[in-house]
């Protein structure tokens, strides 16, 4: 079992910055994704950003590339979102994840946290 709390969110004006952070505990495996997803009320839960806690790679989806920055700290079992350049849009609730195939679909996650709020006004 996997649990996953984030924290970090709250309510900026465009072009401003938040760090969400994502704290793991439990059976994490090296080889396991730590991905952010973010949902609006009525929408499906969209892919942010993803990385393994063992390998260097990341990925970003086409919205926030260049804006936003996924990095992880293995002795604390957190991983951290960098938003920066913030715009009404990315509005949403967030998400971490683990667990599970990866990728960008949510059906493939065992473990999700609470989620935190991000607010961007114009």
């Amino acid at each position: 079992q996997v649990r996953l709390v984030e924290s970090g969110g709250g309510s900026v004006q465009t072009g401003g910055s938040l760090r969400l952070s994502c704290a793991a505990s439990g059976r994490i495996l090296g080889s396991d994704a730590a991905t952010w997803f973010r949902q609006v009320p009525g929408k499906e839960r969209e892919f942010v950003a993803s990385l393994t806690w063992i390998y260097p790679t990341t990925h970003y989806a086409d919205s926030v590339k260049g804006r936003f920055t996924i990095s992880k700290d293995n002795a604390k079992s957190t991983v951290f979102l960098q938003m920066n350049s913030l715009k009404p849009e990315d509005t949403a609730l967030y998400y971490c994840a683990a667990g599970g195939l990866g990728g960008v679909d949510p059906k493939n996650y065992n473990f999700w946290g609470q989620g935190t709020q991000v607010t961007v006004s114009s």
